[in-house]
């Protein structure tokens, strides 16, 4: 895989700490084995997530200095409307601080208690709303992504079928909705083609169930939709979006991702007058006035810019031949991914690389792990950690993969970083059967992986 050149030049340099072993082993334990716990300042290499994390452009550093702070009606309220009405057709579109916001806000008002949601997978903030919204979310992803060997251009699409079956055999009256995340983050970044959300929204209609799309990473998506649905293939980008977003009713996003700013989310409503004042009883408690949502006025402003630059092709081409570049090295070394790499990141096959070590003993997590005291790279486990107890029996859910995510921030790293992720992760093969399980030693009731304490289960 040839390395595509970045479409722009470094302006801003921020320096990186570089430590030993012993430093990072110290580091890790003083963490309780948890990399959220870690100061960042003690990693090298930083993939664990791509949300807000990326490199704003100039142009956004420039909107900022422009961001009116006025509390209601800004200036930047409205430049953000204009962006977001534009690109996405939807008559009411409402800023909050970032997507689990979006959530927070969205899913009290939208569900009663014992309801199902049903997603062609959560991931792991919208999987806990759910929860302590007092629903229950199923994950129905299509046969195609649970094989992590095989090549499939759309694995991140819906079971369709599957989805029938099981709001049949459960009654539609408790069924909330659907959500689709597009791209499918749990099961690898994986793209949802729009032939899939046509098929949703058909069956959403057939019931009259509320169709949601989970918007993170809508750009990277459309730009798989342009490279493999024939039909698009001589669209443009925001097109794509146009007709994408046109088959839901309510999008959530956290605007980190795709619109490339460190701070934002939005909430958009295609045509519910109902559901947008449900909405906003929600915002104002939660997040503060309408027009600023929880942000100031300088980030409404950078997210007004992000969400064009987002969909710029040169740029979508460098952002996934990036992960391209990786899963290329990762496959000269026989390193497990999940195939075809997703837009923002490569999901390592965990349980494939350290089949000695039980889904209860979390490969994922044991792989970040390891990678960490091997150079300082700092990623996380996208597998059964991330899972909660189930809510109604209170046992443990295991993952339908162990990944360990690989996810890149947006204009950050260069090749030579990529290249010393992929001498780590080859190093850390080498001695594979060498690494330790892990176990918890303390966990919160929801969304565990963020703040649990782990240690090594001694062998």
């Amino acid at each position: 895989m040839k390395y595509i050149p970045e479409p722009f030049k470094i302006k801003v340099v921020e320096p990186l700490r570089m430590t030993t072993r012993e430093d990072r082993l110290a580091a890790i334990q003083r963490a309780h084995y948890n990399g959220f716990a870690l100061r960042a300042e003690d990693v090298y290499i930083d993939l664990q997530t791509d949300s807000g994390t990326g490199a704003m452009s100039h142009t956004q550093w420039a909107g900022i200095m422009l961001g009116d702070e006025s509390y209601s009606g800004a200036r930047s309220y409205f430049h953000l409307m204009d962006s977001a009405r534009g690109l996405f057709n939807y008559g009411y579109i409402q800023p909050v601080h970032q997507g689990r916001a979006a959530e927070k806000v969205v899913f009290p008002a939208l569900t009663k208690p014992g309801q199902y949601w049903i997603s062609n997978t959560f991931f792991d903030t919208t999987r806990g709303h759910v929860g302590l919204a007092g629903g229950r979310p199923i994950d129905l992803v299509c046969p195609e992504g649970l094989d992590t060997a095989s090549y499939a251009d759309f694995k991140g699409n819906a079971d369709v079928a599957a989805m029938r079956a099981f709001i049949a055999e459960h009654g539609v009256e408790n069924i909330a909705g659907i959500v689709m995340t597009i791209t499918n983050n749990t099961v690898g970044g994986q793209p949802v083609s729009v032939a899939n959300m046509r098929e949703v929204r058909q069956l959403a209609d057939e019931y009259g169930l509320l169709l949601i799309i989970d918007a993170a990473r809508f750009a990277e998506n459309a730009m798989f939709v342009k490279q493999r649905e024939a039909e698009f293939k001589n669209a443009s980008l925001k097109d794509i979006t146009r007709e994408t977003f046109a088959l839901g009713d309510l999008f959530t996003m956290s605007a980190k991702k795709d619109a490339i700013v460190n701070m934002g989310g939005l909430i958009g409503v295609r045509d519910d007058e109902e559901l947008v004042q449900k909405i906003q009883a929600n915002v104002i408690p939660f997040e503060g006035y309408l027009t600023y949502g929880g942000l100031a006025g300088r980030d409404l402003e950078a997210l007004a810019i992000g969400l064009e630059e987002g969909l710029d092709e040169s740029y979508l081409r460098y952002r996934i031949g990036q992960s391209e570049y990786l899963a290329a090295r990762f496959e000269e070394d026989g390193i497990p991914f999940q195939n075809p790499v997703g837009g923002h990141g490569v999901f390592i096959d965990a349980g494939r690389l350290l089949p000695h070590i039980p889904w209860q003993q979390f490969p994922g997590h044991a792989l970040a792990i390891e990678l960490y005291l091997e150079a300082g790279i700092r990623a996380c486990d996208i597998g059964s950690l991330l899972m909660d107890k189930d809510p109604v029996t209170g046992q443990p859910q295991q993952a339908p993969a162990e990944f360990t995510r690989l996810a890149i921030p947006r204009r950050v790293y260069t090749q030579a970083h990529l290249d010393v992720v992929a001498d780590a992760l080859a190093a850390v093969k080498q001695r594979a059967d060498q690494v330790p399980g892990y176990e918890i030693a303390w966990e919160p009731k929801v969304l565990r992986h963020f703040t649990a304490h782990l240690r090594p289960v001694k062998v």
